[in-house]
């Protein structure tokens, strides 16, 4: 059954919230013991990668995910605006000032979102789809149709009168096409911040849902969840096939919903 024809509305389980720092610290070790592991990972063409870090979150969250990514050739920019409390203006308008500085001198950019900052790579993409080579998010529940799907709600509605008015907030993304570039949303079912199902959209052409087995809080770190990125970068450009996991490595990837 597709995911999305299941019951929407629920919150990640308290014990998935509750260990969501545990389980990050074992991410970050289990990165540290496989780097010999994600050196074989494939690299790319260079092309400019803009990094959008989550909710609350600074762009010292996605060193280690730029890093990588520096280091299989890519020209990667970080989102450069400071903590991430929500669509602000000075974020939404240095967004678009981001993708058309990078992409002018580069030529188009992918973007990698982390939770919200995948909501906010996929708005890019709809308003700059000749500028967005494509769009990967790891945990972003851009297909949230309840708040009660995201523990992080309170903390989203806590700086809400800094936020640009409600009026400009995008439709629901039921209500609307898929984006126009290649799409990728990496998902874990053990993601205590956010339901799994808010994370993914039915399969189609050039837009697919990877499950990974990550904490929320730890995709930036999980080595799983790199590969798939590193993975999908590399595919030339205008090309495109959905993921397919080494045959070393198939184990480390659940079977999707």
């Amino acid at each position: 059954m597709s995911p999305l024809h299941l019951v929407r509305g629920s919150a990640p389980g308290l014990f998935w919230y509750l260990t969501e720092p545990t389980r990050c610290a074992l991410d970050v070790s289990e990165f540290v013991a496989t780097r010999s592991m994600l050196r074989g990972a494939p690299s790319g063409d260079g092309h400019p990668v803009l990094v959008f870090p989550g909710l609350g979150a600074t762009d010292s969250s996605t060193v280690m995910l730029r890093r990588f990514l520096s280091g299989l050739g890519y020209q990667v920019h970080p989102w450069g605006l400071g903590r991430n409390i929500g669509p602000t203006r000075r974020s939404v308008d240095g967004m678009h000032a981001l993708v058309k500085k990078a992409s002018d001198e580069c030529g188009p950019v992918s973007i990698v979102g982390w939770s919200l900052g995948g909501i906010f790579a996929r708005e890019m993409a709809r308003d700059h789809p000749h500028r967005v080579r494509q769009v990967i998010t790891l945990g972003s529940p851009y297909n949230m149709s309840d708040p009660v799907q995201s523990r992080a709600m309170p903390a989203f509605s806590l700086f809400s009168r800094l936020h640009i008015p409600r009026e400009e907030f995008p439709p629901l993304e039921s209500t609307r096409p898929p984006i126009p570039v290649p799409a990728t949303s990496i998902y874990s079912k053990t993601d205590g911040i956010v339901s799994w199902e808010s994370c993914v959209e039915e399969p189609g052409h050039r837009r697919e849902n990877v499950q990974v087995s990550s904490s929320h809080l730890g995709y930036g770190f999980n080595s799983t969840v790199l590969w798939v990125v590193a993975d999908r970068l590399a595919q030339a450009e205008g090309t495109w096939a959905p993921f397919a996991a080494p045959p070393g490595m198939a184990r480390m990837y659940p079977r999707a919903a």
